[in-house]
This record gives structure tokens, C-alpha cells and sequence, in this order.
């Protein structure tokens, strides 16, 4: 293996290696911080907007009547985004509908990949009590996601042992070969001490764009590296306590923007780019911490409003009232599901569901006379936004 190159710090170097039988230049990024420094001053508009965004998002999730039911729901519209940038075709209705067991004949791993990372991401989360942000966390986190479907024969849990490339149809047509596989650890441990060093001073919103173009340059395992780096930035702002919910998710930026993404991920790497991509970052963050203020606004302003509606017209208020609580939580429900967990009987349950389909509440999605299931469409249509899986995507 050859050093080709002895670039400026910022640009990392370039090393000759083998990979699928052919020679390639590989990428090995240099250790954070950038070296010269982060032009912070030149971003401090930026940072104090995202700041502020974010802020005022953290205000509102202390408002919400139930803030792990909106955790709930977001987290899941967050796993359906950051599949559908790695090319999965389901929906966050797919999604909903598949843990509802609602919805048959559904193309299963796509589903069963977006299911994985709701796991991955929750059971990060909940590690985070006993366990710092580590190599050893993302590599339990990468089982997680990887667990059964397409992903169970790409090393679960494992930092790759071979090359790998992106874009291209092989090596050596590759839009970027990250690094040998004897440079990995290397990398890694370096990635693992920017995570807990404060010499640099930097604030936490600049750290974690500059974690997660680290890790994708990285790209430590051989399949699922995307996915875990955009989950590494909320981790990343909950543990330095930016964010007391994980409610900042930046996968329907990066879906919106990918050409850009791609493009100024590049740039870091071959003229060491650092301000643009960090500039292009904050903004992802204000953009992504307002819509979510947006979301969780328009969510707590429906529920109240059709309370009062059914509390005005129902003409079995207290039973629509209970049915309409439990569509809160879960927006695609049987009414099988409804008499189970409200304690109502059936045909109660069943009143209160026509009552609500006549209010214009919920609606019946199946057709059918048996096993019906009824959406809380208001709900799924705030939820749903941005959702749409990515035309073209392979």
C-alpha cells in the first residue's frame, strides 16, 4: 500500500490499495477537528438561528399533552426517510399499517429494514443511560438495523474486514473508496476521541456535522453506514443535552437535497470544505427543527379540535372520546384492537366508530366486511408529510 499524497491536513490523504482484484486510491480522512481551524465566527448566523430553532422545539415538546406519543410517531417517520434514502419503497402508512398488522402482501424487507431502524434508534436511545456514545454503542445499534432481511449477510454489529466503495459498479469506477481496512481502527479510535474531547471548544452543533462527515467518510461497515450517521447527529445532541428529545432527524433534508449532500460531502474530502458543508448543515438543522415545531403545533391543535367536535356532536361523546384517544397513539386500528385496549364491548366500540367515520374523523381503508381497519386520516396526513418514497430510487 502507497501514500500518494502529503495534501493539506483539512484534505486527509490518498492511499493506493487493492479492492475486488483492482488498484484504487483510497481515502483516509485526517483526525478531527480540522486542522486549520473551523471558521466559526463566519458561521455564527447560521449556528445561533439552528440554536434558536432547535430551542424553540424543545419548548414545545414540554407543551405536548403526551410527548412520547409525538417521540413515537416521529421516530418512525424519521426511520421511514432515512430508508428511503438507501432506496427502500415504504411508506410511513406501510409502516404504521405493519405494526398494526393491518396491512398483507407487502414487499416485507423493505418494511422489515425501516422496523429495524425504529429498533436501532430506540434501543440507542435507552443505552445511552449505562453506556457512553461509543464505537461499542453504534456497532450494537448496526445489529439492530441489520437483524433478518437483506441486511443479516453484511456483518451485523461488525466493522467491515474487506473494502468497500460508493457509486460505481465496482472499485474502480467508484464515485469514493473510504478507507483500507488497515487504516480502520485508526480512524475509528480517532473518531471515538473527538466524541468526548472539549480542547477544541467547538459547539456542539458544529461537532456533530463534523461527526457525521467523519463517519461517512469513514464508512466502517459494509452495509448500513448512512442510516447510523444520521443517527449518530441526534445521539450525539441529546448526550451533550442540546436536545432533551430525540426530535431532530435531518432525513427529509438530505432526501430533499441529496445532489447537494453528495456533492459537498465530496468537496470536504478533496479541497477540505468544512465551512460549506457546516453552513448547508445548520441550515438543514433550523429547517428540520422548524418543521418539526410545525408538525407538533398542528398535531396538539387537531387533537383539541376534535375533541371539542365530539364532545359538541357525538351522540355517544364518552365512548368517541376513548376511541379517539386511543387513535392518538395508534392512527391505523381494528376494532377488534379497540375493544381490547379501551375495555369497551364491541358493539359500543363499533357505534363509536361510526359516529367518528360520520364526524369525518376516521375512515374505514380496507372495504371490507370482516377485519376492517379504520385510519385517524387528519393525524396521518401531518404525519405523512414528506413521505413519499424517492422516484428512481434503486
Amino acid at each position: 500500500m502507497t501514500d500518494l499524497s502529503s495534501a493539506p491536513s483539512r484534505m486527509g490523504r490518498f492511499v493506493e490499495t487493492t479492492a475486488a482484484g483492482e488498484r484504487v486510491r483510497s481515502f483516509v480522512p485526517q483526525p478531527l477537528p480540522p486542522v486549520p481551524p473551523i471558521d466559526v465566527l463566519g458561521l455564527l448566523d447560521r449556528l445561533s438561528q439552528a440554536e434558536r430553532a432547535l430551542g424553540r422545539l424543545d419548548g414545545i415538546t414540554m407543551l405536548l399533552p403526551r410527548q412520547e406519543l409525538f417521540l413515537y410517531m416521529y421516530v418512525r417517520k424519521e426511520a421511514v426517510l432515512s430508508s428511503q434514502i438507501e432506496g427502500t419503497q415504504s411508506t410511513l402508512s406501510d409502516l404504521l399499517q405493519f405494526e398494526t398488522e393491518a396491512k398483507e402482501g407487502q414487499p416485507i424487507d423493505d418494511i422489515r429494514e425501516v422496523s429495524n431502524y425504529v429498533d436501532a434508534m430506540m434501543y440507542g436511545l435507552e443505552r445511552l443511560k449505562e453506556l457512553p456514545l461509543s464505537l461499542r454503542l453504534i456497532r450494537e445499534m448496526h445489529a439492530r438495523l441489520l437483524q433478518g432481511g437483506r441486511g443479516a449477510t453484511k456483518d451485523p454489529g461488525e466493522f467491515r474486514r474487506s473494502q468497500n466503495w460508493i457509486g460505481g459498479t465496482r472499485p474502480g469506477n467508484a464515485l469514493y473508496v473510504p478507507p483500507p481496512v488497515t487504516e480502520l481502527d485508526d480512524c475509528l479510535r480517532a473518531l471515538e476521541n473527538f466524541m468526548h474531547e472539549e480542547q477544541s471548544r467547538l459547539p456542539a452543533l458544529i461537532k456533530a456535522g463534523l461527526l457525521h462527515v467523519q463517519f461517512e467518510s469513514i464508512h466502517p461497515f459494509l452495509d448500513g453506514n448512512g442510516r447510523i450517521g444520521r443517527l449518530l447527529v441526534t445521539l450525539y445532541l441529546c448526550v451533550q443535552g442540546v436536545l432533551r428529545k430525540p426530535l431532530l432527524y435531518l432525513s427529509l433534508y438530505l432526501k430533499t437535497r441529496r445532489a447537494d449532500y453528495y456533492r459537498l460531502l465530496q468537496e470536504v474530502r478533496e479541497q477540505g470544505a468544512w465551512e460549506a458543508w457546516l453552513e448547508f448543515f445548520l441550515k438543514g438543522v433550523e429547517e428540520t427543527a422548524n418543521q418539526a415545531f410545525d408538525a407538533a403545533t398542528r398535531i396538539i391543535e387537531l387533537f383539541k379540535h376534535d375533541r371539542e367536535h365530539i364532545t359538541a356532536e357525538s351522540e355517544r361523546a364518552g365512548s368517541a372520546l376513548r376511541v379517539h384517544e386511543l387513535l392518538q397513539t395508534q392512527p391505523y386500528v381494528t376494532s377488534n384492537q379497540l375493544v381490547e385496549r379501551t375495555g369497551l364491548t364491541a358493539p359500543t366500540v363499533n357505534a363509536a366508530l361510526a359516529d367518528l367515520k360520520r364526524l369525518g374523523i376516521v375512515e374505514e381503508v380496507t372495504g371490507r366486511k370482516r377485519g376492517r381497519v379504520f385510519a385517524y386520516h387528519g393525524y396521518l396526513a401531518i404525519l405523512n408529510e414528506g413521505t413519499t418514497p424517492l422516484q428512481g430510487s434503486s
